[in-house]
């Protein structure tokens, strides 16, 4: 009897009974007002935003590299890598145009890290009051530096902590097909790239485009954090970023002809952006380089749809395991998706720098 009573009490409330706990958020507007950006900082995003819209449009005939680690767990190697990445990118700049990938969210296809913003101390204490502040604090900083960033939306809610920040998003492969991230991205003030699902096929991410295109209005929260209905104007900034598949890599000339035809058919402009790791390198960063020099080939030959190569690439090459002790890391090795080091990104970008003006 005991046992049933107990059944009984814990069956009597029908809210939240798997949630442990409640933790409330600072407001984005606080976060922003704490950390605002400078006007030369604004002047950094716009110019980098239409840089990358001209681009895709073929207004700008530069190619656009993504280039930075798979995800930011350590606050000075990014600063680091960033410091790195300006004077190439400066170097570069009339015939690349050089954006940081500063990824702070990791979909995960179970379970492990999640990125900075969720749990900034890797140790499954979630402060995510605090990742938030540390990823503006961070994406401020490259900017001020005069480089643009990239990153991947996850969360619906991250926008509002550092959106303004960024000068091209990105909706994974995991997301591409949730009707949240597509309404989402339709209300990103930057141009946003969407990956082919993880099985290789294209339609959801062309289907995401399309939908992304278009207004939409949908619960979210506003500056000051108060649920609201969130009403989009669309956004004609997608582009379609091809990362292979289960099936193996989609960067060959075929099958680009095939997502050209696609996008073609959908009205949307067939531009195309490779990433040069996940499938694309069957998940080996030491054959990034093969991808890179493969499309780059494509791109001198005359396939004006290949816009952007994309890299996974850190200060040292490899990957670690995650640490809570971050004395036991080692300096600039990634702790998700194994990446190329610095070294060999330089050797890519300059070899991509001479190809281009061949």
């Amino acid at each position: 009897m005991e046992q049933n009573a107990n059944i009984s009490e814990s069956r009597s409330s029908t809210a939240d009974v798997r949630i442990r706990s409640l933790d409330p958020l600072v407001p984005p507007a606080r976060l922003v007002s704490n950390f605002p950006l400078t006007d030369a900082t604004t002047a950094t995003v716009v110019s980098g935003r239409e840089q990358v819209e001209k681009v895709l449009a073929g207004k700008d005939e530069r190619l656009l590299v993504v280039v930075g680690p798979c995800s930011i767990h350590d606050l000075d190697g990014a600063r680091e890598y960033a410091s790195k990445l300006v004077k190439l990118s400066q170097e570069v700049s009339d015939r690349l145009l050089v954006v940081m990938r500063v990824y702070f969210e990791k979909p995960r296809t179970t379970v492990g890290w999640k990125g900075l913003i969720n749990d900034p101390h890797l140790d499954d204490s979630f402060d995510v009051g605090t990742g938030l502040r540390m990823a503006r604090e961070l994406l401020i900083e490259i900017a001020n530096m005069g480089l643009f960033t990239a990153t991947e939306f996850l969360e619906p809610i991250t926008p509002q902590y550092i959106a303004d920040t960024i000068v091209l998003g990105a909706i994974g492969a995991r997301t591409t097909e949730s009707p949240t991230h597509r309404q989402m991205a339709s209300g990103l003030s930057m141009p946003v790239g969407f990956k082919n699902s993880t099985d290789g096929s294209l339609q959801a991410a062309v289907d995401a485009m399309q939908a992304a295109k278009s207004s939409h209005s949908f619960l979210g929260i506003d500056n000051s954090g108060g649920i609201c209905v969130v009403s989009t104007a669309g956004n004609p900034w997608g582009v379609l970023m091809l990362r292979g598949g289960r099936a193996g890599p989609n960067y060959s000339p075929d099958m680009l002809r095939d997502a050209r035809t696609q996008l073609e058919k959908a009205g949307l402009t067939p531009r195309v952006i490779i990433d040069c790791s996940h499938a694309n390198s069957g998940k080996d960063h030491r054959r990034q380089s093969i991808v890179w020099r493969d499309v780059l080939k494509q791109r001198v030959a005359g396939d004006a749809s290949i816009v952007g190569l994309m890299l996974e690439s850190n200060l040292n090459p490899g990957k670690q395991a995650p640490n809570q002790d971050r004395s036991a890391l080692a300096h600039g090795v990634s702790i998700t998706d194994a990446c190329i080091g610095w070294d060999e990104t330089e050797t890519l970008l300059r070899e991509a720098y001479s190809s281009l003006g061949e």
